[in-house]
């Protein structure tokens, strides 16, 4: 077996920055079509900081098998064991390799919404009572969303999830302390002018330690509070369908009207999931300045220099509206000049424009900043 040193590198990064494992901790390794060798240099770079690994493997084409005609009585039982495994855990690392983006499509709605139903004890138990990382990995079919040859895509990948996050800090926390005092948000570009309330919320800087790549400070509007229409001019992809140029139009924080073109029908079957999914759980400015063009990768796309994203469903507990909802579906728009523009205003003062921040204590989180310049 080949170990390439960037698998031991990122590993390094996983187990030290990101979840900083401490010796006794218990750790679930969860690979999702990721090669053994990763998974190995986990396994070791976990008991190299003294912490005691544990493993599950999952594969996409059994997973759709085993969803194509899933039951409660399966999935209750399995649900009920992965929470008991995760209420033993003190961490989570996740690796998501997808050989195909698509691979769940012709999965029925129903049973998918059945097994997130299920499921959803296990991820908030994850999400309120861990140390966790949620970690992309690198395949031809990744290569290909971003319009890339496989080792151009590779280099790319490795260079951004081992970047020097600690350079984020200064600025992410001057925005997270800015977004914290915000009452009044707008945003305002092609087809958007939404308004909303960040009142009393909070906010949570994200630099590494839940997702690489990352690059993202987030709050979470006041339930009721957002009005107006917002265009997102990112593509998505969420439960196995593609979506494109979702448009959302808002009434009292309710999603009154949606549509995506020929996924129309689709995007309102899982707005419909249930009370909360056409609520917003979500809002953040992304910066990443090595992630500048959208791939139908959500962990890379919400991290796009000089985006934003909204979030239909489940809130954070860090930023909490009291949304709750198995759906949590972040909506990525583009603001730099190439994609149409755009403005963020917090309290009648523009924080960003065309894509950069312009207080003098965001500037820092500027590609010109980051990059080292």
């Amino acid at each position: 077996m080949l170990f390439d040193p960037r698998f031991t590198q990122l590993a390094e990064v996983l187990t030290g920055f990101s979840c900083a494992l401490r010796p006794g901790e218990r750790v679930l390794i969860d690979a999702f079509d990721v090669p053994d060798a990763m998974v190995i240099a986990l396994i070791r770079a976990t008991r190299a900081r003294g912490a005691l690994p544990y493993v599950q493997l999952h594969r996409a084409r059994i997973t759709r098998e085993l969803v194509l005609e899933a039951e409660e009585t399966q999935y209750a039982p399995q649900a009920e064991a992965e929470l008991a495994r995760m209420e033993k855990m003190d961490a989570y690392i996740a690796l998501r390799g997808a050989e195909n983006i698509f691979e769940s499509a012709d999965v029925p709605p129903g049973r998918v919404q059945l097994v997130a139903r299920l499921m959803k004890r296990v991820q908030d138990r994850r999400v309120g009572r861990t140390k966790w990382v949620v970690v992309r990995w690198p395949t031809p079919a990744m290569a290909q969303q971003a319009g890339m040859s496989t080792e151009a895509f590779e280099d790319f990948y490795f260079r951004v999830c081992t970047q020097d996050y600690a350079r984020m800090a200064p600025g992410m926390a001057a925005l997270k302390s800015l977004m914290a005092q915000t009452d009044r948000v707008r945003l305002v570009g092609p087809g958007t002018d939404l308004s909303f309330s960040l009142k009393g919320i909070g906010a949570q800087e994200c630099g590494g330690q839940r997702n690489i790549p990352d690059g993202e400070v987030f709050s979470c509007p006041v339930k009721d509070s957002a009005e107006g229409v917002v265009q997102f001019n990112t593509p998505s992809v969420y439960q196995g369908a593609a979506f494109d140029r979702v448009r959302l139009t808002f009434r009292r924080g309710r999603i009154i009207e949606a549509a995506a073109g020929d996924g129309t029908r689709r995007l309102n079957e899982i707005l419909d999931s249930d009370a909360g999914a056409r609520y917003l759980g979500e809002f953040a400015l992304g910066f990443n300045p090595h992630i500048c063009e959208p791939m139908r990768d959500i962990l890379f796309d919400e991290k796009i220099a000089g985006s934003f994203h909204l979030t239909p469903g489940q809130a954070y507990a860090e930023a909490d509206n009291g949304n709750r909802s198995q759906v949590h579906w972040d909506l990525v728009c583009i603001q730099r000049p190439k994609y149409g523009g755009g403005e963020v205003w917090f309290d009648g003062k523009r924080i960003r424009q065309d894509g950069l921040f312009v207080p003098k204590s965001l500037r820092k989180l500027n590609p010109e900043h980051l990059l080292g310049g």
